[in-house]
């Protein structure tokens, strides 16, 4: 099983897998905001909606980005 790094903003966890990443930079051209591969934390998951994030993960074409919503405390 391979490496995942997970971020959340509360709503929404993006769940990233380094192995899989075939550097299309789709993530940076789509969120530039969010990707900063040459930071550490290289997401900074906190400069996008949850929408936006949504749609840019379903465009990853590796699959090495996923996400999850998280369940609401009620």
């Amino acid at each position: 099983m391979g490496k995942k790094i997970e971020y959340t903003n509360g709503e929404l966890t993006i769940v990233w897998q380094p192995e899989l990443c075939q550097h299309a930079g789709i993530c940076v051209k789509m969120l530039p905001n969010v990707y900063h591969p040459k930071e550490r934390p290289w997401v900074q998951i906190e400069n996008a909606t949850t929408e936006e994030l949504i749609a840019q993960i379903s465009k990853c074409p590796s699959g090495a980005l996923s996400y999850r919503l998280n369940k609401k405390e009620k």
